[in-house]
């Protein structure tokens, strides 16, 4: 088993990511300017990393553990302060990803273990600019956009460490390079208007494919520093309606219906790129809803969550995928800042087949800057049935994966 790295210690993690910060940003002197006199000039800076070991214990491919980690150095500009622009908000944000990944090489499974699993980088992530229309009631944002930040959200999947607690498994597996989503992100146009007071719209046109390149080729290695700004190949439509109600027993819930729609060509399933699709369309729903709160304790709350999406077959690797699950806040006395979760995912593939993914997590609040959070997760059927590459006669055997994520705030 490759040895893992040391990177735990705090001391040696603020002074590394500190020059990372002031590598990425055109304005070092700002990481140590007082907080005071950053606020009043408008500006925000803020550093996070997390650090996941993850290890699989039976199954896949073969048996061994990785570290992975990502550090995120964030900018926002309020423009009303800085420029006497009321309205606006400038935003940069870079990605320092080290560390090795643990599905390719050990697991070979469609729903990949670790939400931050991406190839050893420096990377400018976002660069957008987003400005409130009069009224209040929209803004436009155009820039260079993840859009996993605002579309097809979750707000109780997000605890998970599995990659498709985040984006979903559907458009990372149909989409060129998975989408525009973590670690990548693509140039658009994103207009949000709120349609009455328990409902908003959201409507994007963005580039399709951060990385310019075929279908099969690799977005991160052809865009390895986030700088390409691809323009060359087609456009990825989508929009979202999102409804907040409180249908379950007067507790809140959120619900959102939307679709995406791709203008380019994409390989068949069947055929490959002898018989090509020109177009690619997906629909997808999302629940969060609290379904209990207790009587004693405002804090400890149980909520349910569920998206599901679907495409067609016939162009597509994933036609259905869904995860869902259950949330409970402040699940012991005494720690309301902790979450435990239990999240189910199944990938379908067109072909038939698919593998299902079952995770067990608690998030705790250690101190005010440090979370750590245990996890465990099982894989059945994983590659929705490959070949074992030891043994081709049989598929990969039902995978179990242990680990512990730390995320520290700066």
């Amino acid at each position: 088993m490759r040895r893992l790295r040391t990177r735990w210690h705090t001391a040696h993690a603020i002074m590394r990511h500190l020059t990372v910060l002031s590598a990425v940003l055109p304005i070092p002197a700002l990481a140590y300017a007082q907080p005071a006199a950053l606020a009043n000039a408008g500006i925000t800076i803020g550093l996070q990393d997390s650090e996941t070991l993850l290890g699989a214990v039976t199954g896949g491919v073969k048996q061994g553990a990785t570290l992975q980690g990502t550090a995120t150095a964030t900018l926002d500009i309020d423009t009303a302060k800085a420029f006497a622009l009321p309205g606006g908000t400038i935003h940069i944000s870079a990605l320092q990803i080290h560390g090795r990944s643990l599905s390719p090489y050990y697991l070979a499974d469609l729903q990949t273990t670790n939400g931050y699993e991406a190839e050893d980088t420096t990377r400018l992530w976002e660069l957008w600019y987003d400005q409130s229309l009069p009224g209040g009631r929209a803004d436009i944002k155009f820039g260079a956009q993840s859009i996993d930040n605002e579309f097809i959200v979750s707000q109780y999947s997000g605890l998970f460490v599995n990659t498709m607690a985040g984006w979903p498994m559907l458009p990372s597996a149909d989409l060129y390079g998975g989408g525009p989503a973590y670690p990548l992100a693509a140039l658009g146009i994103r207009l949000r208007a709120a349609m009455s007071s328990h409902a908003t719209a959201l409507i994007g046109v963005f580039d399709d494919n951060p990385g310019g390149g075929m279908f099969t080729d690799d977005a991160q290695t052809l865009d390895e520093n986030g700088t390409r700004f691809n323009l060359n190949t087609g456009a990825l439509f989508i929009a979202e309606l999102q409804v907040t109600a409180t249908p379950f027993a007067h507790l809140p819930g959120t619900y959102k219906a939307g679709l995406w729609y791709d203008t380019a060509t994409f390989p068949d399933q069947r055929f490959g790129n002898a018989l090509p699709h020109h177009g690619n369309v997906s629909l997808y729903g999302v629940i969060d809803q609290t379904i209990w709160r207790s009587a004693t304790d405002t804090a400890r709350k149980l909520n349910f969550f569920a998206r599901v999406m679907a495409a067609p077959a016939a162009q597509n690797l994933i036609d259905r995928s869904i995860n869902g699950g259950l949330t409970l806040a402040s699940p012991l006395p005494g720690r309301d800042s902790d979450q435990a979760g239990l999240d189910i995912g199944i990938a379908h593939v067109s072909a038939g087949n698919a593998e299902a993914l079952f995770e067990l997590t608690y998030q705790a609040q250690a101190t005010p800057w440090l979370v750590l959070q245990p996890d465990l997760q099982f894989i059945i059927n994983p590659g929705a049935g490959i070949p074992d590459p030891a043994d081709p006669a049989h598929r990969l055997s039902d995978e179990i994966i242990a680990g512990i994520r730390s995320t520290v705030t700066f």
